[in-house]
């Protein structure tokens, strides 16, 4: 992205990447990146502020992430979050001790002089262990908590927070962050879907060569088709070359279905019956990221194989996004990997092809608006996410034919019931999983052993947390029986209640 706005250092917080997710909300663009991210590009980056995020650390522990913030404070205003007011406070000559009372979920902070439209007595998410004691020379403590710990410090060129204002539990915290934007740094809201459509368009443009051409891997998915499309609009339709691979892990008839759709919305696309490469490439293997990492690597020898190479193609295409990469990379040392996706870790070393990844600085909501902004159809664009390992990660265990006939047997019962029931919108991911599992059933007067199915379903705004989905009882009930009567190899369907965190949404 060339596009300049808001840096985020993060420092281990689980929140981080909602403080992105929060400024972009409110028309600022925002990156994340590593608490010790060299200082010579925060100064050609010039960001409008400089946000440091939380951590599970604390100030005086000798492995805890440091960095000078006196020479961030000369690039940009600074915005210390929790650890990141903490360490505000420690480097600028004030005092951080270990808190008499620690302070850990819901809080109220009174406030003397308040950031932004925000009541004088605020609910506030809390989380830390140490406190500051004395605030810098320079700063005021404007606004103080419930145990009597200042939650809130304002100085010349930056503020402190002891609580977390991205959270949803801290009331109109997003008024804090535009606050600070707008008043502390002098930015002013941009960050729409016209002008992201617009930046994104040239940075493809300035990437490939005015005679090279991409090579698009469409999944099916609102990522991969938003990103032919914005190929499309800026490379043309002859250099965009599109291929969509039925390999054997999409749902019920969706190879079909969904490349109509591809030809009706103008895209040079080529269609892939590659389905037997993926199984027999599967077969045997168990691991998740085993699995995973196999069919990044057919995917893209498939890809290899179906295109004429004597045309100049240079790239290779995908829909990363901002969540995929977040969930791949660490970092902050020490963090652990959640899971590799296909697009950022199955790809081979030695591949032949560059990769161009326009929205892989995007979450998913931006994604869909700047596919509306390319006049994609509404029921592509409010697809709910699909994996792009598809249906091999929600068969738990090795993959084969039978098992992918019921898997997609099931789940095409359960979409066309959420569409029955005209909550398929309310839902950001819905799906089934076939568990390794095995259980003894009684259906027509016999015995059964048979799969055990789990449903899923979640609420989310972006998928880095979701919430499942608080269906009736009713609707439990004849679900249940729909599958277990229609689909042979079911005797039994339970539903997944594990939010996010501390679970991920798929379940491999």
């Amino acid at each position: 992205m060339t596009e300049r706005g808001f840096l985020i250092l993060d420092f281990g917080s689980q929140f981080t990447q909602l403080i992105a997710r929060r400024l972009r909300e409110i028309g600022f663009y925002s990156e994340i990146h590593a608490y010790n991210y060299p200082i010579e590009k925060i100064q050609s980056g010039k960001p409008f502020g400089i946000i440091l995020s939380g951590g599970p650390n604390s100030v005086y522990e000798p492995q805890s992430p440091r960095r000078d913030v006196k020479e961030l404070l000369e690039v940009a205003p600074v915005l210390g979050i929790c650890y990141g007011m903490q360490l505000l406070t420690h480097q600028l000559g004030g005092e951080v001790a270990k808190s008499d009372q620690r302070e850990y979920g819901l809080n109220r902070v009174a406030w003397r002089e308040t950031f932004g439209a925000i009541p004088s007595d605020q609910q506030v998410w809390m989380s830390h262990g140490d406190s500051v004691k004395k605030a810098p020379p320079g700063f005021q403590v404007v606004g103080i908590s419930d145990s009597g710990h200042p939650a809130a410090m304002k100085g010349p060129r930056a503020w402190g927070l002891q609580f977390h204002p991205e959270v949803s539990h801290t009331f109109k915290g997003i008024e804090i962050l535009r606050a600070f934007a707008h008043t502390l740094c002098g930015a002013s809201p941009t960050w729409n879907a016209p002008h992201i459509t617009e930046v994104l368009v040239k940075d493809i443009q300035k990437k490939v060569g005015a005679d090279e051409h991409v090579l698009c891997a469409l999944s099916g998915g609102v990522d991969s088709s938003v990103v032919a499309a914005l190929l499309t609009k800026a490379l043309g339709h002859e250099r965009v070359h599109c291929v969509f691979v039925d390999n054997g892990l999409l749902r019920k008839n969706e190879y079909e279905k969904v490349l109509a759709a591809y030809n009706e919305i103008g895209l040079n696309v080529k269609g892939v019956d590659a389905s037997q490469e993926f199984l027999s490439a599967l077969q045997g293997k168990t691991d998740p990221e085993d699995k995973r990492k196999t069919i990044g690597r057919v995917f893209i020898e498939v890809f290899d194989k179906s295109y004429d190479h004597k045309i100049n193609i240079q790239y290779l295409a995908q829909g990363t996004l901002y969540p995929d990469v977040i969930e791949s990379v660490s970092s902050v040392g020490g963090s652990v990997t959640i899971k590799s996706h296909h697009n950022v870790g199955g790809l081979p070393e030695k591949m032949k092809l560059k990769l161009v990844e326009p929205v892989r600085e995007l979450f998913k909501d931006e994604v869909r608006k700047i596919g509306a902004e390319l006049g994609l159809p509404k029921d592509m664009l409010g697809r709910h996410p699909f994996p792009g390992p598809g249906l091999a990660i929600r068969c738990l265990g090795e993959v084969s034919a039978e098992k992918l006939r019921i898997l997609k047997d099931a789940d095409d019962i359960f979409i066309n019931f959420l569409r029955e029931k005209n909550i398929y919108s309310e839902i950001w991911q819905a799906f089934c999983v076939l568990l390794p599992v095995k259980t003894v059933g009684v259906q027509g007067d016999g015995r059964t052993y048979d799969h055990v199915l789990a449903l899923r379903a979640v609420t989310s705004s972006d998928g880095m947390t979701a919430d499942w989905y608080p269906f009736d009882f009713a609707f439990l009930r004849e679900i249940s029986n729909r599958i277990t009567n229609q689909v042979r190899g079911v005797n039994r369907v339970v539903y997944d209640v594990t939010s996010k965190p501390p679970g991920t949404i798929e379940w491999e």
